[in-house]
């Protein structure tokens, strides 16, 4: 009789271009607030270093700054700089020598939420006079009522911001990145040209939705350009605002619709952050119908994420088609060895480093694969 095993569609395999992924887990982007002068440190190396060997797809660093003032706070990881660009080669290097994980980045900018204390600091916006920055966005609006209001860009910072996206997706091609993604959601810099709430320009690049697009769609294509033809870029969005006035999942389709037009590989769909305001329903995948949308509109490549902590549900997700990749964050920091647990019960294989092949339970003996490991 033949191999009748049915395979676990969380653990089948996705081809990017030329980046051809063994199973549908991401670990997703998560600022750490530990970087100095933009530059990775030694948290870097432990905390990339060990989520490398979780037996995840593809690894995406946080979000990484393109211009000092583009850092949400003073620790932010950058890569603006050859200085930024050489800290992150020995953490690249033991990944690369240690773990066949696929590695991506997370391009960014802050905006108007900017010079920030990190949160385990209250996570406020640090004045001036106490050592912080003015910050740039689209309007002249605070991110939060009675606050100090930023500079709105002109014509120059525009194009300060558009030469550093393709100045770091130079740099990341050169580190070696398997993959990019550009952040255009939470509140951050190109998510505030993109909603109505943070983007009250009278120029081409605000009022009308095409209008409010354009510079995210700009930056797009600056990145795409910059980055080999045979490796993927992604963006990541915020669906809605959760805020009235706000973008709506219409406003995100368009958008998504605009952003597969221009060679985007798939769409991160999360939601929020550009307002203090938002009120959002928190549930298991509660943004899990949102990726559904945008994927059932426009066949594009889609990333689930949010609270999605189950392998079980996880394995749902993929196997209904309400999205093709699953992203995890907090769940993937509270148990770095999800995708081995998942395996485990979905009866699926997982790649881990041969250090840890005697870690396997007695009874998933076949959880790493076809494997021996000997001993005098």
């Amino acid at each position: 009789m033949g191999d009748t095993t049915i395979m676990s569609a969380l653990f089948t395999p996705l081809t990017l271009r030329s980046v051809t992924l063994p199973n549908r887990i991401i670990v997703s982007p998560m600022c750490q607030y530990s970087a100095e002068r933009g530059e990775a440190t030694a948290w870097h190396m432990i905390h990339l270093g060990h989520l490398a060997l979780s037996g995840a797809a593809m690894l995406c660093i946080e979000a990484t700054a393109v211009e000092p003032d583009g850092r949400i706070t003073p620790g932010d990881l950058g890569l603006w700089d050859d200085a930024t660009e050489e800290a992150l080669k020995p953490v690249l290097a033991a990944i690369r020598k240690y773990s066949k994980i696929h590695v991506a980045m997370q391009l960014s900018h802050a905006g108007r939420k900017a010079s920030s204390h990190v949160p385990w600091e209250g996570g406020q916006l640090i004045p001036v006079a106490e050592g912080g920055w003015l910050p740039h966005a689209p309007s002249a609006l605070p991110h939060k009522e009675g606050e100090e209001p930023p500079l709105a860009l002109d014509a120059a910072g525009l194009n300060r911001i558009r030469e550093a996206f393709a100045a770091s997706a130079r740099r990341a091609a050169r580190l070696g990145i398997d993959a990019l993604e550009v952040h255009a959601a939470h509140g951050y810099l190109l998510h505030q040209f993109l909603s109505p709430l943070a983007n009250q320009r009278t120029d081409e690049y605000g009022g009308s939705l095409e209008n409010r697009m354009r510079f995210p769609l700009e930056i797009f294509d600056i990145v795409r350009a910059a980055f080999p033809t045979d490796k993927p870029v992604g963006a990541r969005v915020s669906a809605v605002d959760w805020v009235d006035g706000g973008i709506t999942i219409e406003d995100t389709i368009a958008f998504a619709h605009e952003l597969k037009k221009r060679g985007c590989d798939w769409v991160d769909v999360s939601t929020g952050g550009v307002s203090p305001l938002q009120k959002i329903p928190l549930s298991a995948g509660y943004q899990v119908p949102f990726a559904k949308a945008v994927k059932e509109a426009t066949g594009i490549t889609t990333v689930a994420v949010g609270l999605i902590t189950d392998p079980a549900h996880a394995n749902q997700l993929i196997e209904e088609g309400d999205a093709d990749l699953v992203a995890m964050a907090r769940a993937m920091l509270y148990d770095p060895r999800w995708p081995w647990h998942a395996a485990a019960r979905l009866g699926a294989t997982v790649d881990a480093p041969p250090q840890y092949w005697r870690s396997q339970p007695r009874e998933q003996k076949a959880l790493f694969g076809d494997i021996s490991f000997g001993q005098r």
